[in-house]
């Protein structure tokens, strides 16, 4: 029988998650000042967030392979990762003006936190067998709120100075790590986990109930990170077609982290409707937000804000039911390289969706833009069932 964990670990593991995560879209939030500052092209958005999505991928797969969470602490762990990551945030300020040096200093950013969102979900399995699918929800709502800080922390007067919000969520990072390493020990779950290994990887995709999850989170990927980078520009662009006065890093704090809230909803739900049931409803209710944006902007600012808002809540609910999923089906003597191969290809999938709106931006009109995500969720839920559809269709 499971011994009942400490309250306070929870909550340690989720705000420092939190803390550390805020780093991942830091540069988005100042990015328009340094566009008009430094004369950076529209398509610097894109390339920033590719940027620290690749380093992320290249980091999930070298900590795997070289297998750090198995030769040291998970807490001093993810403790050394938020402080290089940190560092590797601050490095942008030593020459602002420098494209390049933000892609680099973006890119070893996410190399680097790949030792903190990953190794944050397995101190929470350390600590609890049961339930987790709570404690997941949790987690990835704390990355999700973590995504939007750096859109709020702007709304503070003395925090609109990029050096000094970039200086402060580095600050911020560090004190989530430190916090982490003080007062979460290994849990009484904790084991080696599986090394991730190319071969024994290769025939995982022939498993029908995995193949199914998998590819569900495939078609999640597609649509989550490239709708939160390119909410500010949506944002920005509708500002530009009403009267009414807004500000654009308020509403896109809120219109990211109204999915903390769908995070927490959905996983307390999925303990009564079951992961896949969650999943399958934030994929349909996102298919349609994507499929009707472009009458978005003919909506009043209440209405239009509402439901992007809806559509920022509902985009990530299934994040962690795709998390429960693939572990769940996972074969257990390949679990941890799966779950690896299978993040990997869903933050390359990010890349591949930020690149073709970065790349549409001079195409076509912003109201049609979010249009291109549509394929994400509606494949994503048509993969999820594809054993349902398979047996109507015979």
């Amino acid at each position: 029988m499971q011994t009942k964990p400490p309250v306070y670990v929870f909550y340690v593991i989720v705000i420092s998650q939190f803390c550390c995560t805020s780093l991942w879209f830091a540069v988005n939030a100042v990015l328009p000042q340094l566009q008009s500052e430094f004369h950076w092209p529209v398509e610097s958005l894109g390339y920033t967030t590719s940027a620290i999505q690749l380093g992320f991928i290249i980091g999930t797969l070298t900590f795997a392979l070289l297998g750090l969470s198995d030769r040291l602490s998970p807490s001093f762990l993810f403790f050394v990762s938020s402080l290089l990551a940190a560092a590797a945030n601050a490095m942008v300020l030593l020459e602002r003006s420098s494209m390049e040096l933000n892609l680099i200093s973006r890119c070893a950013t996410g190399f680097f936190l790949a030792g903190v969102y990953p190794v944050g979900m397995k101190i929470a399995s350390d600590w609890n067998k049961e339930g987790l699918g709570h404690w997941l929800g949790a987690l990835v709502g704390a990355l999700v709120l973590g995504t939007a800080f750096p859109h709020g922390l702007k709304l503070i007067p003395g925090f609109v100075e990029p050096y000094i919000l970039i200086v402060s969520v580095s600050v911020l990072a560090v004190s989530g790590g430190l916090a982490m390493w003080l007062f979460v020990q290994d849990g009484p779950f904790h084991k080696a986990a599986s090394r991730f290994s190319f071969q024994e990887v290769h025939g995982v995709f022939r498993y029908n109930t995995f193949r199914a999850a998998a590819f569900g989170y495939f078609g999640h990927m597609w649509e989550v990170y490239a709708f939160w980078a390119f909410v500010p520009v949506v944002l920005l662009f509708y500002q530009q077609q009403t009267p009414v006065e807004f500000s654009a890093s308020g509403w896109s704090f809120a219109v990211i982290a109204s999915g903390f809230l769908g995070c927490l909803l959905g996983g307390k739900l999925s303990l009564i409707y079951g992961s896949k049931t969650i999943a399958s409803i934030a994929l349909v209710a996102s298919a349609i937000c994507c499929l009707v944006s472009p009458w978005f902007f003919e909506m009043p600012f209440p209405v239009f804000m509402s439901l992007m808002m809806f559509w920022g809540f509902m985009v990530v609910a299934d994040s962690p039911q795709f998390s429960a999923l693939v572990a769940t089906h996972a074969p257990s003597h390949i679990r941890g390289s799966a779950i690896t191969m299978t993040t990997c290809i869903g933050f390359a999938i990010t890349i591949v969706s930020i690149q073709l709106l970065n790349f549409s931006l001079h195409l076509i009109a912003t109201p049609y833009l979010l249009l291109l995500l549509a394929p994400g969720p509606v494949l994503g839920l048509i993969f999820l069932h594809q054993q349902k559809l398979s047996s109507w269709i015979k």
